[in-house]
């Protein structure tokens, strides 16, 4: 006789039955304390959707088997994931807190069932990269350019963040390599490995306006000049003050930045000069419109390959840390 499960598993009984439904879906009396995964994902989708009702229509399920799943993952901690305001679901602190986990689980297994439904032919290497926030997006592309030409093809994923999240990443192999402006820090309980990629000087832009009225007698010319700067968090910016105290110059900081991006843009603008390595002072020039005004290879910016092998084996890392040595810091 044929099972009418569909029938069956949508009766109010069976959907109380929190025995029944530790047996139908692979649990037992011993793995009381697992997490039901298929009650944390109709969480899941009723959170994001807004409603039991649009849950519905995604997973093409009724809402007495959602409702009664969900209320049966709250009876095993004993917590309240939703309160009821009017005709609206809102998340209660718990359901708040117990969010971001599902949402990065879900994720993960997103990209699991990807990688597992790819055929033999279509699968490539995964190469996890963590960019610190501080590293000027020009010189993560010409890093990151390498690897595009590599026999075997990389499938790339970069990840930009503050650099200590990056590297908690990397400590659970979350990421295989993190760049940076500054090697692994030795305050942190991680295991990595810090490969310099190269150093350079640095780059002094400007509009034309602003060139016109500061850009002659560099560096001295810079003195109350109004200036974009990195923020605190860069190893370059101590450098540049120091360098400016030396100098006997005091600019006039117009603007704080840890996205160097933004940076540019602001400088693009005419809201102030702006520094660059020297290694992309062209493009640039070229990309913002904006002219070199002076150059000194006295403040220094130095760019790091973090990885948790001593010994790289990643085609990925070899190819970007051959890349900087051959190309972009030859010189």
């Amino acid at each position: 006789m044929a099972h009418r499960w569909p029938e069956i598993l949508e009766t109010e009984t069976l959907q109380e039955n929190s025995y029944f439904w530790r047996l139908y879906f692979g649990f037992y009396e011993a793995a009381d304390l697992m997490l039901n995964y298929r009650q944390l994902h109709y969480f899941w989708v009723v959170a994001k959707t807004g409603s039991i009702v649009r849950a519905c229509e995604q997973l093409n399920l009724t809402p007495q088997t959602i409702s009664g799943q969900i209320s049966l993952f709250e009876q095993t901690y004993n917590i309240k994931l939703f309160r009821r305001v009017g005709r609206q679901l809102e998340l209660t602190e718990a359901g708040r807190q117990t969010l971001p986990y599902a949402e990065h689980m879900f994720q993960l297994g997103g990209e699991l069932e990807l990688m597992l439904r790819a055929q033999p032919n279509e699968q490539q290497t995964l190469f996890r990269v963590g960019v610190a926030d501080v590293v000027p997006k020009s010189i993560v592309y010409r890093l990151l350019a390498p690897t595009m030409e590599l026999t075997e093809p990389l499938r790339i994923t970069c990840r930009e963040d503050k650099l200590e999240r990056l590297l908690a990443d990397l400590a659970i192999q979350r990421l295989d390599l993190v760049i940076s402006d500054s090697p692994m820090p030795s305050h942190l309980d991680i295991k990595g490995f810090s490969q310099k990629l190269g150093e350079c000087g640095i780059s002094f832009f400007a509009t034309a306006a602003l060139a016109a009225r500061h850009g002659r007698d560099f560096p001295h010319g810079l003195h109350d000049a109004p200036l974009l700067i990195p923020g605190p968090e860069t190893v370059i910016r101590s450098r540049l003050q120091r360098w400016f105290a030396e100098q006997q110059i005091q600019p006039r900081i117009v603007g704080e930045f840890d996205d160097s991006a933004l940076m540019q843009a602001f400088g693009q603008s005419g809201s102030g000069i702006f520094i660059g390595p020297s290694v992309i002072a062209e493009e640039v020039k070229r990309q913002y419109g904006v002219q070199v005004i002076g150059q000194t290879d006295a403040v220094s910016e130095s760019f790091y390959a973090i990885s948790v092998e001593r010994k790289v084996s990643h085609p990925g890392i070899v190819a970007i840390a051959e890349g900087a040595r051959r190309e972009l810091f030859s010189g």
